[in-house]
């Protein structure tokens, strides 16, 4: 198998034998894979999947600090294009249950022999296979829009809609089947997408459209058309709806574009509009936002991250910071979050905070945390336990390992060897 054709693959298990001979002992290329790395726990694979951005995430749903459900969730909000494989036992099943919306492609249980292991990798990549393949097949088929799709278009595309009209549009909504009753009233937002170049030419055609409503019905109702060089989707749901999926399936889109089509991909995304009146301006500002930045390089804008200046650059990096440096003890802190006080979307607000400080919000969070532990280990009488809670950790654990990760000893190493140094002992 050439290597052009291999997919990436993290695994994560905190049994360390298990873990070992699965990276050892598996005959990786032979079943389509090309293994990148291995963690003992939920908090290293999620660094691993930031570092390396992997197709395929096979981790135990039971591990330290940071669960297989956990961890699940974490990688969808940074990585949608990631696939996991849960490995666990058979007790866990109605556990994974939880985490089937976040991208599991395959649940299996232990004990599983390394034989065992390699025909399910087999099913996986032909799986993976087949979401690359339905990604790719827009390219030869391009349908023409059907009746949502031709019912949606000139309310998006032309400014003629009237004061008075939404009943009639509503009626006519219900009629070609994009509402599906009296009691369906959602919110939209309109999301533009072109695919480009790195000197900026427009490669989008028409076929793409399948290609951006494959991914966006896994989150969201939707329907797409192309229009003069872009697929325009006009998505439905309500406020809550697209506050969890947008940003995730904005990502997607762009991730996908990006490893099985090999293009930049540019995505603006407008506010959210509450009747079919208002389409068109919402239109507009999605193109608002999509002509923002360089047309050669990849990036997921919402309109609510462009105005005013504050929102973007520098700016927005710096007052990320001083956000995070006031709530770094929240445990619940996630760029998700922090992109909620700052009111901007969380992939705008991730990719400035990439391209402005040099590394990703979770490594930046850890490095607070643990300068903030190290002083009060310093300066400080507060038990260990305390000192974890202050610093954002429930799990005392959790916090042990990650200060011995960060500063090459342990809390209580770092107080036994101050106390040393103050009675004149060497250490």
């Amino acid at each position: 198998m050439s290597n052009k054709t291999l997919y990436t693959v993290v695994v994560a298990d905190d049994e360390d034998e298990l873990r070992e001979a699965m990276c050892a002992m598996i005959p990786w290329q032979d079943h389509g894979f090309q293994l990148l790395g291995s963690a003992s726990n939920g908090l290293d694979a999620l660094q691993l999947v930031e570092q390396y951005e992997p197709d395929l995430l096979l981790t135990d749903i039971r591990m330290p600090f940071i669960s297989g459900i956990e961890l699940a969730r974490s990688v969808r909000e940074v990585r949608p294009a990631t696939n996991i494989a849960f490995l666990s036992g058979y007790d866990d099943f109605e556990y994974a249950k939880q985490a089937i919306q976040y991208n599991i492609i395959s649940y299996m249980l232990k004990p599983l022999t390394l034989e065992g292991l390699g025909v399910e990798l087999d099913n996986i990549r032909q799986k993976i296979d087949a979401q690359f393949a339905m990604f790719r097949q827009a390219a030869s088929q391009g349908t023409g829009p059907n009746q949502q799709a031709s019912m949606l278009m000139p309310l998006v595309l032309d400014d003629y809609a009237e004061l008075g009209d939404e009943e009639q549009l509503v009626a006519y909504a219900r009629q070609c089947g994009l509402l599906r009753d009296d009691l369906d009233k959602p919110c939209y937002s309109i999301m533009v997408t072109c695919l480009m170049e790195e000197d900026g030419s427009n490669r989008t055609t028409p076929s793409f459209v399948s290609s951006v409503d494959t991914l966006a019905a896994k989150y969201l109702r939707g329907v797409s058309f192309y229009a003069s060089g872009k697929v325009i989707s006009v998505l439905l749901g309500n406020p809550s709806d697209f506050d969890e999926y947008l940003h995730i399936l904005a990502d997607e889109i762009a991730q996908m574009a990006d490893r099985i089509l090999t293009k930049r991909c540019r995505i603006g995304v407008s506010r959210m509009a509450r009747s079919l009146s208002t389409l068109h301006a919402a239109y507009k500002e999605a193109m608002d936002a999509l002509r923002q930045g360089d047309p050669g390089e990849s990036c997921v804008l919402f309109i609510s991250d462009l105005a005013p200046a504050s929102k973007g650059g520098h700016l927005l990096c710096q007052r990320a910071l001083e956000e995070l440096d006031q709530h770094y003890m929240d445990v619940d802190l996630s760029p998700v979050s922090l992109s909620g006080m700052l009111d901007v979307s969380p992939n705008h607000l991730s990719a400035c905070i990439k391209k402005y400080a040099g590394e990703t919000f979770i490594n930046i969070l850890i490095r607070k945390r643990m300068e903030a532990a190290r002083d009060l280990l310093i300066h400080s009488n507060l038990k260990i336990q305390d000192i974890s809670q202050r610093c954002g950790y429930t799990d005392q654990h959790y916090f042990s390992y990650c200060f011995k990760k960060y500063c090459g000893e342990s809390p209580n190493a770092l107080r036994r060897r101050l106390e040393l140094e103050k009675v004149g002992v060497p250490t």
